[in-house]
Formats: structure tokens, C-alpha cells, sequence
């Protein structure tokens, strides 16, 4: 059974790390200096896979995000509609950020970028 474990200093979520000098698993605060050594020297990951249905509600769901900026002056190429939400984000194997749309027709969702 694997538990999380937090600073005792500010509350923060300890990660494991490696000291490798000394061979052995540590538990360090991200936001303070606070380390402790790991009473178990098993470490679990997690790992979350998303079907492609689930991104593409996700996307769907940008589209009625009320604090994302929209333009009209885009037009979908899927739909024709004449209104879309934008952000930026690093697209997948991009070194710099990307301007994304998603339509905000409720129908179509359609995501492209610029």
C-alpha cells in the first residue's frame, strides 16, 4: 500500500529522490529545503492514458470555457461558424508555443491551430 507524504514544513507533497552519495531514496519538498529518508525504499508510478474520446470532450469543453479569450475573426473550416476560443500551448515534438482554436459551435468542436 502506498501512501503520499507531505513536508512537514509547509505542506507540500514530497517526491522521491535519489541521493546518490550516500545510495539512498529521499523524500524532498519541491517548494522547501525539507528532506526526509524514505522508511520503504519502494517507489510507485502512476500512469493515466486518456482514450481518444476523452480529449476530444475535452476539447469540447474549452470551447465553453468563459475565461479563454474568442475572436470572430476566424472562421472554421470544419463548419463554416464564424466564432472560436484560443490559447497557446507547446504542440507535441515543437520547441516553441503554438496558437490553438477550438470552434465554438456546440456541434462541431472542431480544433485547429495557427
Amino acid at each position: 500500500m502506498s501512501t503520499m507524504k507531505f513536508c512537514r514544513e509547509c505542506n507540500n507533497i514530497l517526491y522521491p529522490k535519489e541521493d546518490k552519495e550516500q545510495r539512498i531514496l529521499l523524500y524532498a519538498c519541491r517548494n522547501c529545503d525539507h528532506q526526509e529518508v524514505a522508511d520503504n525504499n519502494c517507489v510507485y508510478r502512476n500512469e493515466i492514458h486518456h482514450s481518444v474520446g476523452e480529449r476530444t470532450q475535452v476539447l469540447q469543453d474549452v470551447a465553453a470555457d468563459p475565461t479563454l479569450p474568442r475572436t470572430k475573426s476566424v472562421r472554421c473550416t470544419n463548419c463554416g461558424h464564424g466564432e472560436a476560443v484560443f490559447f497557446q500551448a507547446t504542440a507535441r515534438g515543437e520547441e516553441g508555443m503554438t496558437l490553438f482554436f477550438v470552434c465554438c459551435n456546440p456541434s462541431c468542436g472542431y480544433r485547429w491551430r495557427d
